[in-house]
């Protein structure tokens, strides 16, 4: 086989062609030797043994090596959702037929000259560009100089409502020009330094690698918004009134960073290596890389008969996305949730809460704004259809079924609450503020307590509470059943294992050893220790080997999901629920045990990703592992300081009745969960008596269910069974509450449209524009924000007064009134004495 299987040079009309060979070998495949028995259960060692007896003497060894991968592959993707039963039949034809010739044919059209899944194929160039520089000068500079004025952007707006998030996306799009206007100023010439060392600072055109160096510098950075830790910091020091000086604030932004790094190189052999973890969000990213590089004309005959650039086409999408977010954005801002039913009838309690957008069950989902689409969940183009499917699933089983039951019938007395509020309520109806149950040092008091009242919560809050624990324990069961015979095998194999052609062309780059990533991640354990140990933090030594023993056990699993569907389920809640019952009374403690053992899995997850990014574009993971390494320590550095600048120097910051609005939003939104989970605990909530301890039955039904779909999907592996996930009917709906049903539904129809209608009926559309239409809406709407925000929010300048965005913003939906049992000014819900 060449080294090089497809040519140096590409264009979009060339995008579609190994798929349709691929497509047509199958196919005549199937119609020469007909379909393999459904569900067929066999032996394989003695199937193997069998064709191989039978085999001619005189059929060359790449047959033999053929029925080896090809019946490897089978077994490996029997119950792959990602992988078109179309393809996995014509193995299974192939297979059964005895025939060699057709069986290397197959196995190369799979394996060997690209990926197997149709996403990656018309998404990916299996292209090395070896003599394209990536570790560059002029990538460090733009990259560390993107990764600055982000990470300082992100932590300083984050303490201001509303806030806006520099993405990545963003800074994607922003260094091309960059890149550019560097070619044009720096010379070409080369520098010499002591001891044979050279250097150019124009080593030729800006290229593709260089580009990914840089935006996964950015991503590494801030890949979530701005840094965890400043919300602990900014809570500690805001309403705790504590500090605990620079050291201890720097060494508690690195390791928060940098321990989940040690993590992802220890799990890249499971989630970056294998050809099944897809990550689709990647998919976008390098889709967006080739356009901005390339803009060549697509070929009508391979787009559904569309010629336009995918180069031109993000232009003139990104623009209009622009322009139209000005609408719903600020001019129209009842555009963003189009309740038009709640509009008729106000006041009305049924109507706003089964109709209602802001805080209803959203029965009627119709919105114009993409941000109302992708605020809380991400693209809906970007996740297969099975993931949208599972997730739609859940949302309606149990955020409207199973809550319209409990809400109705009045159960955890919910017909004295909204529906939806993230929010919690006193037993008066009211909201439940944390400063009516701390003493005079900000302390929990639990005199004050029970003087005050129990917590309540929304219907649909106390759900996701459940839903939280179901998803934790089905994700443990769903990767052991289905992927872990591969896990062990893959830990065993290393990067001797059956390769797709990405692999082989990354075997040429020296490996960032094992040992770099075990040293990083031992070095962050030992100062971790330090900054438990070493400060009054209240987070024991052995707190903190608990804490870290879950993004350790976790990574993979719910690493797995994420690569498979793009859906990423939080361990939050769990890290909440643990030092509850680990440390009652001591928030500092819950806060650092949160921000390490969830954020570190979290960021693991955005380093993996990276490295996948890395790999698909050819990137050396030496170079990837020190751009992710420095670019995350630089942020936290900057990130800390733009902090310690804000509290210094913006007046009375963080104060909730400030009309400059720098009232630290997500701080508080941190502070008080260490109130609720640190100082009140999940013993007074979930346990024993407690009003909320049936929800501790989801533990059981997650474990159970999963075992449940794997029977049924090994009994049938070619139904509709295969495609089920109950860590993700469970876990999918993670963002209720802020996000709503509306904002679910709204984003799982569009992905209905895109990823099931059009993928099949226009399908060389879908393989061609898909992924640029989804980076072109998400950029535009960003720098939309970004504009509005700079230039119309930071100076105060309000909306145009009129109907579309007055009246229509005072339903009880929007207000969060539509309660049918009103407590105010009469008597009190609930135990008269509570634990």
């Amino acid at each position: 086989m060449p080294e090089n299987p497809r040519p140096e040079t590409h264009n979009d009309s060339n995008d579609t062609n190994i798929v349709t060979t691929m497509q047509i070998n199958i196919r005549d495949t199937m119609q020469l030797f007909g379909r393999r028995r459904k569900g067929r259960e066999s032996d394989d060692d003695f199937d193997l043994a069998h064709d191989l007896r039978n085999m001619s003497p005189d059929v060359d060894s790449s047959a033999v090596d053929a029925l080896h991968v090809l019946r490897e592959f089978e077994k490996q993707h029997e119950l792959d959702p990602n992988l078109p039963l179309e393809e996995l039949n014509g193995v299974d034809a192939v297979l059964a037929s005895g025939d060699a010739e057709k069986r290397v044919e197959i196995q190369q059209a799979l394996i060997e000259e690209n990926s197997p899944y149709p996403e990656v194929m018309a998404t990916i160039r299996p292209t090395d560009d070896d003599e394209l520089p990536a570790n560059t000068i002029r990538a460090w500079v733009i990259g560390m100089f993107l990764c600055t004025l982000g990470s300082a952007f992100n932590a300083l707006f984050s303490l201001r409502y509303p806030s806006v998030t520099v993405t990545t996306f963003v800074i994607q799009l922003v260094a091309y020009p960059i890149g550019l206007f560097w070619d044009l100023i720096m010379p070409d010439r080369v520098w010499e330094l002591p001891r044979g060392m050279k250097f150019n600072l124009r080593p030729g055109k800006f290229n593709i690698k260089e580009h990914v160096v840089i935006t996964v510098m950015s991503n590494a950075a801030y890949g979530g918004g701005w840094l965890y830790a400043t919300d602990v910091l900014v809570a500690q020091r805001a309403f705790y009134k504590e500090r605990y000086g620079w050291a201890f604030e720097l060494l508690l932004g690195i390791t928060t960073l940098c321990t989940g790094y040690g993590l992802a190189g220890i799990a890249r052999r499971f989630l970056v290596w294998p050809a099944s973890m897809i990550w689709p969000q990647n998919l976008v990213n390098a889709t967006l890389f080739y356009t901005l590089h390339d803009h060549s004309l697509s070929d009508p005959a391979k787009s559904n008969g569309w010629r336009i650039g995918r180069y031109r086409w993000f232009l003139y999408l990104g623009i209009g996305s622009f322009v139209w977010y000005w609408f719903p954005g600020f001019l129209f801002q009842g555009l963003s949730v189009f309740a038009f039913v709640t509009w008729i009838k106000p006041q009305d309690v049924t109507v706003n809460t089964l109709f209602g957008g802001w805080n209803g069950y959203g029965l009627i989902p119709i919105t114009f704004d993409w941000a109302t689409i992708t605020g809380f969940i991400g693209s809906p183009l970007i996740p297969p259809f099975h993931a949208i499917a599972n997730t739609l699933g859940g949302v309606f089983a149990f955020f409207v079924v199973l809550s319209m039951i409990l809400h109705y019938s009045n159960v955890w007395f919910a017909q004295y609450f909204p529906m939806h509020s993230q929010n919690a309520w006193t037993n008066k109806g009211s909201y439940y503020f944390v400063s009516r149950i701390l003493d005079e040092n900000n302390h929990f008091s639990e005199e004050r307590y029970h003087q005050y009242s129990p917590l309540f919560l929304s219907t649909q809050f106390a759900l996701a509470y459940g839903l939280s624990f179901a998803a934790i324990s089905a994700v443990i069961v769903h990767v052991s059943l289905y992927h872990g015979k591969d896990i062990l095998q893959r830990f065993k194999l290393a990067r001797n294992q059956e390769d797709d052609i990405h692999m082989r062309l990354m075997k040429k780059y020296k490996e960032a050893p094992d040992w770099w990533y075990a040293v990083l991640f031992m070095v962050m354990l030992a100062i971790s220790f330090g900054v438990c140990e070493g400060w009054p933090t209240g987070l024991t030594w052995w707190a903190y080997i608990v804490c870290i023993g879950i993004p350790v056990v976790m990574v993979i699993p719910v690493g797995i999901i994420q690569a498979v569907t793009n859906i990423q389920l939080g361990l939050n809640v769990l890290t909440e629920y643990v030092v509850g019952y680990m440390l009652p009374g001591k928030p500092l403690a819950m806060m650092m045990f949160k921000n390490y053992g969830y954020v570190a899995m979290a960021q693991a997850l955005y380093f993996i990703q990276d490295l996948k990014l890395g790999h698909y574009m050819k990137v050396a993971p030496r170079v990837l592992f020190w751009a992710q390494l420095v670019a995350s320590i630089w942020s936290a550095i900057v990130q800390i300081a733009v902090m310690n600048w804000a509290l210094g120097n913006i007046p009375n910051i963080c104060d909730q009745q400030l009309e400059s609005r720098w009232i630290c939003p997500s701080a508080v939104v941190f502070f008080t969960a260490s109130i609720v989970w640190g100082a009140i605990g999940p013993a007074r909530l979930f346990t024993g008596n407690a009003l909320y301890s049936g929800l501790q039955w989801f533990w059981l039904v997650g474990a159970l269910t999963p075992v449940v779909t794997w029977f049924f999907a090994r009994r049938y592996p070619r139904s509709l069974w295969r495609y089920v996930n109950m860590p993700l009917i469970f876990g999918g709906s993670g963002w209720i509450p802020p996000a709503t049903t509306y904002n679910y539904f709204c984003w799982g129809i569009v992905g209905t449209i895109f990823n099931y209608f059009i993928k099949r009926r226009k399908t060389g559309w879908w393989m061609h524009y898909n992924y640029i239409t989804s980076a072109a809406l998400d950029c535009g709407l960003f720098i939309g924000m970004i504009v509005i925000f700079l230039t119309l929010n930071l100076t105060n300048v309000l909306p145009p007064a009129w109907f579309g965005n007055e009246d229509i913003l005072q339903t009880m939906d929007k207000t969060n009134l539509a309660i049918r049992n009103d407590l105010r000014g009469s008597k009190t819900i609930g135990p008269a004495e509570w634990q």
